[in-house]
């Protein structure tokens, strides 16, 4: 990973250490800029009791929850879970407003990619706003691709980002979307029969 500028330092917490961490600064992150819909304030209490018993059926994902420290000060994070065998999601990221401009953004989503292919995963994706340019640049740099735009309930106009490590299945994006013609490579994992002369 590029080294952080100094002072800074990015960590791997566990749930217990990284959730007192993150409420203390999330709301004001995000709800100071936006109205999301709080749903789960809105059930009953049958309906979060049926919820909880639905989030414990479902075992032990993967989890990671890096956190940003300046001067082993909290002032920022980046964290997600696994969605399936082949898909990481990455669910929540910011830095601080006083600790912005200084590439730190990028080097937590160097380190979330970096863990998550270690661990084997597919496909990292993340959702946004589809006005967030401040994040959504940085990570179609990075070499994310749009996949998909969601409209919720919850955060309004979503658009999903999503990262191949796989060389084979970012260059199938790009022909799936139009931007590329099929090569050998297409042709031999879609058996398309392309009748290829020399000199293609």
């Amino acid at each position: 990973m590029k080294s952080l500028p100094s002072g800074y330092e990015i960590r791997q917490l566990t749930d217990q250490e990284f959730l007192p961490l993150w409420k203390d600064h999330a709301s004001r992150i995000f709800d100071d800029n936006s109205q999301i819909f709080r749903v789960y304030q809105w059930l009953s209490d049958t309906e979060k009791e049926k919820a909880k018993s639905l989030r414990e059926s479902m075992g032990a994902p993967f989890c990671l929850n890096l956190g940003l420290f300046f001067e082993d000060k909290f002032v920022g994070w980046s964290t997600g879970h696994q969605e399936s065998s082949e898909t990481f999601y990455m669910r929540n990221s910011a830095v601080l407003p006083d600790h912005r401009r200084k590439g730190l953004y990028t080097a937590l989503l160097t380190e979330t990619v970096k863990i998550a292919v270690e661990k084997g995963f597919q496909k990292i994706y993340s959702r946004h706003s589809s006005t967030n340019n401040e994040i959504i640049i940085p990570k179609l740099k990075y070499g994310f691709v749009i996949t998909s735009m969601e409209v919720t309930d919850i955060f309004g106009v979503l658009v999903h980002l999503t990262y191949f490590p796989k060389e084979l299945r970012r260059k199938m994006m790009v022909y799936r979307v139009g931007d590329m013609k099929p090569d050998r490579e297409i042709d031999s994992c879609l058996d398309l029969k392309i009748e290829w002369s020399e000199k293609n």
